[in-house]
């Protein structure tokens, strides 16, 4: 369903790859697919495929390039660790910057509202895409959100756990309802990587209601005006 294509990030000698999957009809809106530590490897791009099957232009940007090309890691702790280091080496401002670029590229050739939405990290950088840049966001699992918290939202974010994420305390998670009150935020009996169908964390009932939650949010955020 997908193809990749060259994402320019206007840095000198710097371009980024980035999968993108269409729909089959007029597109109801775009969606920049955040990754995981993982890079973006076939869950991140069948997430992108799930969407394009709902109506909505997906891209998922290639984050990871800027440190290294094409990187697709494994969920073991090797890929963990590499994962973590790449993360780190790229803070999350350039990374919100790309989640922009793409954004933009996407709005400008179909002419539709984009939102955003993220796993993991991608969780964090996708709601700092909603507080920063106004793109409508789907934030699942964001462990690094708390500290922006307090930021104004220039868009509307939900937001999605699992209650058995020991990276994510329940304290953690009722920070987002005390400082953002006015946006959802959701708690599944599921741990961390609910939604991702590789692996033991996968919990389909909890993936499919987030789904239907999100669906519903990007049908109402990112609907034409007038």
């Amino acid at each position: 369903m997908g193809h990749t294509l060259i994402l320019d990030t206007s840095r000198p000698h710097e371009s980024m790859d980035a999968y993108v999957a269409e729909p089959s009809g007029t597109p109801r809106g775009g969606i920049v697919v955040i990754q995981e530590i993982f890079g973006v490897n076939a869950h991140i791009r069948s997430v992108a495929d799930r969407f394009a099957e709902e109506g909505y232009v997906a891209i998922a940007p290639a984050l990871f390039d800027p440190v290294e090309k094409g990187a697709e890691l494994g969920y073991d702790q090797e890929g963990v660790q590499k994962g973590l280091k790449m993360v780190a080496e790229l803070g999350l401002l350039r990374p919100m910057q790309d989640v922009g670029i793409a954004a933009a590229l996407i709005a400008d050739r179909y002419k539709v509202k984009v939102g955003s939405v993220g796993y993991c990290w991608g969780g964090t950088v996708a709601m700092l895409a909603g507080f920063r840049l106004g793109l409508p966001s789907a934030s699942y699992y964001g462990a690094r959100n708390v500290p922006f918290l307090t930021e104004p939202a220039k868009a509307n974010v939900i937001f999605h756990f699992g209650e058995r994420d020991h990276s994510i305390p329940p304290e953690m998670v009722e920070k987002h309802r005390e400082l953002k009150p006015e946006m959802d935020t959701w708690v599944y009996p599921a741990d961390h990587g609910f939604n991702r169908e590789v692996g033991s964390s996968y919990d389909e009932p909890s993936a499919k209601l987030a789904m239907e939650r999100t669906l519903a949010f990007f049908a109402r955020e990112l609907a034409p005006q007038g």
